[in-house]
């Protein structure tokens, strides 16, 4: 006997499947919900160590700079690089990061603080640490401009001129390099972790504000020649250099901007950096000892920084092989270059000048030549190198302009050279009335 009709038993089962399909369908947003909290997460730990280690990138900036210099001058770098952090980050804060990946016309944009909208860049941290991130990115660049006019600058002016770098240039070469609609972004040009955006940006605008500085005093003669003025502490520089080497971990792989997912790019990234800069040092260790016939300890420690810089541009997109050979090669450009600076009567205490804008310029180039996927020695014509020159000459030639005018701007108005006296007698003594070291 039939309890239930057909219609009953059509309304029951709806029933049934719709309570099923509710229950899934719940379950699985709760799945996808959970999911997405743990990918920002595990991405957000990953960013923020990332962070971290390019934040501690200053310390090595700082010791570096400090053992290339004269012990009279030591305390002034390290203040210097203090500058850099807190008035460049106060400055990228309230304006810079708004200019960056504010919403743009491909060439600027301009925002205020902290953006609280989509970003465009599929982020799964928050816009708050991507900040800071990129905070590293940018202190960075001016630290690579401090070390080019150690000895010899005003403090309040080079405050200045880092208020103006980190608030308005280098934002805008960031805006158009990452900004999802920064006009080379939508070329296709390729700086993973700014061998352009940063470093050929910061040596560039070392170039130009050591060039309106002028040369230390005794460093060239009346007749032209150049004079070695010797770092006063080099195991304090190489320390300086094992950080900065350190930090580079975080600073290319970090621009993946989170692990979830990119497991084997973060691995390819690591190690490229690593095998870049270790070719790097053997190339300056073979130039120097056939060139001069000893190891020139301090090319040594840029030859490294020079590997990392040159493969900056292309380490998610090189194989490991011409990673060896791009750094190979950067480990002997920035000798040459240093020479051919040298030669120009530019007074570069570090060689930031070469290791960062040569070799960021070199670093960005080889991109078009190694890519794996449209590099020119891998089969795919001239289309990627084409935008890798574009890309960078307007970086170098931007960033060479606009810090040479304000440069001249400060001048004019403020002064950006300490006196010939003070310079004798050091800026630790005039400036902040002790020395570096006690027993002196």
């Amino acid at each position: 006997m039939n309890y239930f009709n057909n219609n009953s038993c059509s309304t029951l089962l709806g029933k049934l499947i719709f309570y099923i399909y509710g229950e899934i369908t719940e379950t699985m947003e709760e799945t996808t919900h959970l999911l997405n909290e743990q990918i920002f997460a595990i991405n957000t730990v990953w960013v923020a160590l990332c962070a971290a280690l390019i934040f501690f990138m200053e310390a090595g900036f700082a010791l570096l700079e400090a053992g290339f210099v004269r012990s009279k001058n030591a305390m002034s770098i390290i203040a210097k690089v203090i500058i850099d952090i807190i008035f460049g980050g106060i400055a990228f804060f309230v304006v810079g990061f708004g200019i960056a990946y504010g919403s743009s016309n491909g060439w600027f944009a301009f925002d205020l603080g902290i953006m609280t909208g989509d970003l465009g860049l599929g982020l799964t941290v928050s816009n708050k640490l991507f900040w800071f991130i990129q905070l590293g990115f940018a202190i960075a660049a001016i630290s690579i401009v401090s070390g080019a006019l150690a000895e010899r600058m005003k403090l309040w002016s080079y405050a200045i001129l880092v208020i103006f770098f980190c608030g308005l240039l280098y934002p805008i070469v960031a805006n158009w390099v990452w900004n999802p609609n920064g006009w080379l972004a939508l070329r296709g040009f390729n700086d993973f972790a700014g061998s352009a955006a940063v470093h050929a940006m910061g040596g560039f605008s070392a170039l130009a504000a050591a060039i309106v500085l002028g040369p230390r005093i005794g460093k060239y003669s009346k007749e032209g020649a150049s004079n070695t003025i010797p770092g006063h502490n080099l195991p304090l520089a190489s320390v300086g250099a094992f950080i900065l080497w350190f930090g580079w971990f975080g600073f290319n792989p970090g621009s993946s901007l989170g692990a979830v997912g990119n497991w084997e790019l973060i691995g390819s990234v690591v190690v490229n950096t690593f095998l870049a800069s270790a070719a790097g040092g053997i190339a300056t260790m073979i130039y120097t000892y056939f060139s001069y016939r000893k190891i020139d300890i301090t090319m040594v420690i840029n030859g490294i920084l020079a590997g990392l810089v040159s493969i900056t541009a292309g380490c998610n997109v090189v194989g490991p092989i011409s990673a060896i050979a791009i750094g190979f090669i950067a480990g002997i450009l920035v000798d040459v270059a240093v020479l051919f600076i040298d030669k120009m009567k530019v007074d570069d205490p570090v060689g930031a000048i070469a290791v960062h804008g040569v070799n960021g310029l070199f670093g960005t180039l080889a991109v078009g030549f190694f890519a794996l996927d449209g590099g020119l020695f891998f089969g795919g014509g001239m289309n990627l190198l084409v935008t890798q020159i574009i890309g960078v000459v307007t970086i170098a030639l931007f960033s060479f302009s606009l810090t040479y005018i304000l440069m001249k701007l400060i001048k004019s108005v403020l002064g950006i050279r300490i006196t010939s006296e003070e310079e004798v007698v050091g800026i630790d003594s005039v400036s902040f009335g002790v020395k570096s070291y006690s027993n002196e």
